[in-house]
């Protein structure tokens, strides 16, 4: 009698990439959405008549859930428990609903005047669906990255990784170079509706993911959790919690991100202050930051792949964007083309840190817990980049830094109208990114430090096969 090994559907190379494809493709159109309002706020300050406050709640709302809730915590612990299927479901579910909601809010004129809980009603529910859809874009993030490592372990998997935060990224080049364009050719809610329907074809794409995920549980019946060590348990938890190196790269992660993302979600409005940049045309020089990232990532990645060095990889990629913040600060530097070249080496940095950071996660903790690691570092991320930075931000705007208002006549839906253009000085919230990429440093070295001591591996290639 013949015993039939079966092959398990990971060793297939074609069938790899073509998960790791479907999922990046589910989380590009979440990062169209994410940033698709980022070169709006000035049509939002004429249009819709926001401050610069308001904006800054409305981007802080991301991760109202997330934070206060813990949503973030309890999407990892569902993800661990029943899997990546109903994990990465759930996300693209609450993606849709939390953008469609956005879209009504700026796109109904029933809200125009009206307040809810004190607060302007538009800006509030607008607030209230971005932050729904940031409840599933960080579910789908942390479902991607543990489905990337059980597809690509002892394989590819820093370059996988690499590629698959590349793809995503080409849904934040999208946003930051077209959505002005398109809500100057129709009105600023336009480019949000197109966010709607790109998130329903990615829903699509990841029920099919779903179909080659139980063909590959099919393949390897003995990974199916029989066995109770490899079982998730909530003292998982105080395992992670209790690993300095794991509070380390958490703190990297946040403060690198609060340097970069909170960034992008005012750097259109950065290039009409300081570099003169047309408001239609204002997101372009921050899309060259994501479409750079897609060669850079995969690059970097493969580095790692090959030759390790995940631990200094991180410490250039903060250098970097200490740099880069540092030449953004500098009133003297107001050249359009300087602002190119820091926005190079921004994607440079941007590229360097995550392609080490996120597969060196799993050199620190176990595979059965990774699901609630990631929510763990995502959750800091979601409380320090994602919410407490483009809040604050916002808010030094309006106090510190406006430095004229003038009333002017533009055409706005055909008809011309009175909007008050207001001008700011972003020296100060530069100067704030700066000290995020020096703290974050910090955590870089102490990292590396950590990973000297106790030897895991941070130094040392991820591909074993």
């Amino acid at each position: 009698m013949v015993d039939l090994v079966k092959t398990s559907l990971r060793e297939s190379k074609t069938a790899r990439w073509t998960a790791m494809l479907l999922v990046s493709f589910a989380m590009l159109v979440g990062y169209y959405v994410a940033d698709v309002a980022s070169p709006l706020k000035p049509f939002m300050e004429q249009q819709l008549h926001w401050s610069s406050s308001d904006y800054g709640f409305f981007t802080s709302a991301y991760g109202w859930f997330n934070v206060f809730l813990g949503m973030l915590v309890i999407g990892g612990i569902i993800l661990d428990r029943w899997g990546a299927r109903v994990a990465g479901v759930l996300a693209s579910l609450l993606m849709l609903a939390g953008c469609g909601l956005k879209w009504w809010a700026i796109n109904t004129h029933t809200l125009d005047g009206q307040l809810l809980l004190g607060t302007n009603a538009q800006v509030l529910l607008a607030s209230f669906g971005y932050a729904t859809f940031g409840m599933g874009l960080e579910l789908v993030g942390i479902t991607a990255s543990k489905i990337v490592v059980r597809w690509f372990k002892g394989y590819e998997l820093a370059l996988a990784m690499g590629l698959q935060v590349a793809i995503a990224r080409i849904g934040t080049g999208l946003a930051l170079g077209g959505s002005a364009p398109i809500a100057a050719a129709f009105k600023v809610s336009t480019p949000i509706l197109v966010g709607v329907l790109a998130l329903a074809v990615g829903l699509v794409a990841f029920l099919v993911y779903c179909a080659m995920d139980r063909r590959l549980a099919a393949s390897e019946p003995d990974r199916g959790g029989a066995n109770p060590d490899e079982a998730f348990r909530l003292s998982d938890i105080g395992d992670i919690l209790s690993n300095r190196g794991f509070w380390y790269i958490a703190a990297l992660c946040a403060l690198f991100y609060s340097a970069v993302f909170p960034f992008l979600k005012y750097a259109p409005d950065l290039m009409v202050q300081k570099f003169g940049v047309s408001e239609s045309l204002s997101g372009l020089i921050p899309a060259m930051l994501p479409f750079g990232t897609m060669l850079l990532t995969p690059l970097f990645g493969r580095i790692y792949d090959e030759k390790g060095r995940g631990a200094t990889l991180m410490i250039l990629g903060s250098a970097l964007i200490i740099l880069v913040h540092v030449l953004f600060t500098v009133p003297l530097f107001s050249h359009w083309l300087l602002a190119v070249f820091a926005m190079i080496l921004l994607g440079i940095g941007f590229s360097l840190v995550p392609s080490a950071m996120w597969p060196s996660v799993p050199k620190l903790v176990l595979e059965r817990q990774l699901g609630t690691a990631y929510a763990l570092i995502f959750y800091l991320q979601n409380l320090v980049a994602l919410m407490a930075a483009p809040y604050l931000i916002g808010w030094v705007l309006d106090t510190y830094c406006v430095t004229s208002k003038e009333v002017v006549k533009k055409v706005i839906d055909g008809t011309p109208q009175d909007v008050t253009v207001v001008s700011y000085d972003y020296m100060l919230p530069m100067a704030i990114f700066v000290g995020f990429g020096v703290v974050a440093i910090v955590f870089a070295f102490l990292l590396k430090a950590e990973d000297k001591k106790k030897g895991y591996g941070l130094e040392q290639p991820c591909h074993t096969r």
